[in-house]
């Protein structure tokens, strides 16, 4: 007899075309083949840069104890970047980099990590956070490519002592598949 006053909660439409995932779909709790590999993206990061230019980041799981994070940008064409993480004291010039950046406010212009060399490619400050918080922190991300415009490194600063590294690669769209959302309860 109460089930009478109820009132049925309306279904929210996906913020996607089930008939056509992209990799741009991707949301915290999905599922996405990468690398003969099923991740779930088990976190959901934004990135404001400004004048309404965003971009988001995935924390992938494996299941099996590995952790990698997939950057997805649009910007004249999509970019998707898978990262790994390092500790920022274990690059090289880890000391040269701070140094220069509270010295002129800038890191070098070259770097070389793991036998590769990095060219500096950009400067861009920017607010960060969780999609699961409303709050977000300013950094800074300096951006290097290597020769191929196929590799990167990431550094970050947080605050006047907390820097951040991050080694990465190009990846086409195609290399993501079988984009599986998260049943709805």
């Amino acid at each position: 007899m109460f089930g009478f006053f109820r009132r049925k909660k309306k279904k929210e439409e996906p913020h996607y075309d089930p008939t056509n995932l992209r990799i741009t779909d991707l949301r915290k709790g999905w599922f996405v083949d990468y690398d003969f590999q099923t991740w779930e993206a088990i976190e959901e990061y934004e990135y404001d840069w400004g004048n309404q230019d965003f971009s988001y980041e995935f924390l992938l799981d494996n299941g099996s104890g590995q952790q990698l994070f997939l950057s997805i940008e649009e910007d004249d064409g999509l970019n998707c970047v898978i990262f790994e993480k390092m500790r920022f004291s274990t690059l090289p010039q880890a000391d040269e980099i701070e140094a220069a950046v509270k010295s002129n406010g800038k890191p070098p212009r070259q770097l070389q990590v793991n036998g590769i060399r990095y060219y500096f490619d950009g400067e861009y400050p920017g607010f960060w956070r969780n999609i699961k918080a409303s709050k977000s922190q300013e950094f800074m991300l300096w951006d290097y490519w290597d020769d191929s415009d196929e590799k990167c490194l990431n550094i970050e600063q947080w605050d006047d002592n907390t820097f951040e590294a991050a080694l990465g690669t190009w990846k086409p769209e195609h290399a993501f598949s079988n984009l599986t959302p998260r049943e709805q309860a």
